[in-house]
Order: C-alpha cells, then sequence, then structure tokens
C-alpha cells in the first residue's frame, strides 16, 4: 500500500511504525473499554449473552470465561502495541508526534468496534450492545459501528492534521 512517493494510506511512509503501533493500542483499549465498561460494569452483556442456544446465553460461568478470552486478546493487541511503538520509536526517522500516536489509538478503537460489531453482532449475533435498553437492538448495534465509523475516520482527520503524518506539509517543506 506504500506509493513510490514515500506515502502510506495517504500518510508520510516514516510514520507507518507509529500509526501501526497506535492502531494495535487503539483495537486493544478499544476491547478493555468494551470489556471492563459494557460487559462488567454497566453489564448489558456479556460475550455470548445472546446465543442461539438459550443454555450457553444463561450460562453465566460460560460467559464470564468467554469474556475472560475476550480480555485475553484485548491484552495481546495492547502489548502487541506497546512493543510496536518501542520498536518505532527506536527508529530515528519515525516522528515522535503525540498526536499522530494519538490519532491512530482513537482510529484503532474505532476499527475494534467495527469488527468486533460486524462480527459478534450482526454475523455471529452471539450478543449485542444492549438488549434490555430502551430502543431496538438493531438501534444500538447500529450506533455501536457509526461509533466506530466516527472514530476511525476522526482518528484518521487527526494524523492527517498533523505535520509529522501529513504528505501536504512535506510537500509544503520540501518546496520551500
Amino acid at each position: 500500500m506504500s506509493d513510490h512517493d514515500g506515502t502510506w494510506l495517504g500518510l508520510r511512509e516514516r510514520a507507518k511504525p507509529l500509526v501501526q503501533a497506535g492502531v494495535f493500542l487503539g483495537l486493544g483499549l478499544g476491547g478493555f473499554f468494551d470489556g471492563i465498561v459494557i460487559h462488567q460494569i454497566l453489564q448489558w452483556h456479556h460475550m455470548l449473552s445472546s446465543h442461539h442456544d438459550p443454555g450457553i446465553a444463561n450460562d453465566l460461568r460460560l460467559n464470564m470465561m468467554a469474556d475472560g478470552f475476550f480480555h485475553v486478546g484485548t491484552y495481546t493487541f495492547t502489548v502487541l502495541g506497546v512493543v510496536l511503538l518501542w520498536r518505532a520509536w527506536r527508529r530515528p526517522a519515525v516522528p515522535r508526534s503525540g498526536r499522530t500516536l494519538l490519532g491512530s489509538v482513537i482510529s484503532g478503537w474505532g476499527l475494534f468496534n467495527l469488527g468486533e460489531g460486524l462480527v459478534n453482532h450482526h454475523l455471529l449475533g452471539i450478543h449485542h450492545v444492549w438488549p434490555a435498553g430502551p430502543g431496538s437492538v438493531l438501534l444500538w448495534d447500529v450506533a455501536f459501528l457509526l461509533w466506530g465509523i466516527l472514530f476511525v475516520l476522526g482518528g484518521y482527520a487527526i494524523v492527517r492534521g498533523d505535520e509529522a503524518g501529513s504528505v501536504e506539509s512535506q510537500v509544503e517543506t520540501e518546496t520551500v
């Protein structure tokens, strides 16, 4: 996905390691938010709480174990993001930009929402955002996807607006 002119996804090629680290951190942090806030604190759902088999859907021990495996996945994404960040910042060409990192984390969180929402809510139907909440189940599931889209686009806009990642600022600097 790299172009010949030193860009990657419309960003400076040298920002790629930092963006990748931020996306993995965002995938992990988005998952932790979902698991901790929605599963545990608000208790809107568990991993298998809408499973088609009522024996599985109503088995709290099984749901808690599935939530635990879900957290293992989010923990893995977070650790991978930290390792990638450490490696990225050891490379002199990679910009040390908090703004690019923040935008990438937000985009990664949005990617988590899109992936988890599409797979678990819509394709597998093993749980939904808030089945007992006001409004329809579909409304909450679609809102979760829209939240993901907003985070992906908003995070990307933050990265694009940063001098460290923006191709436009690279072109301006090269012409001066």
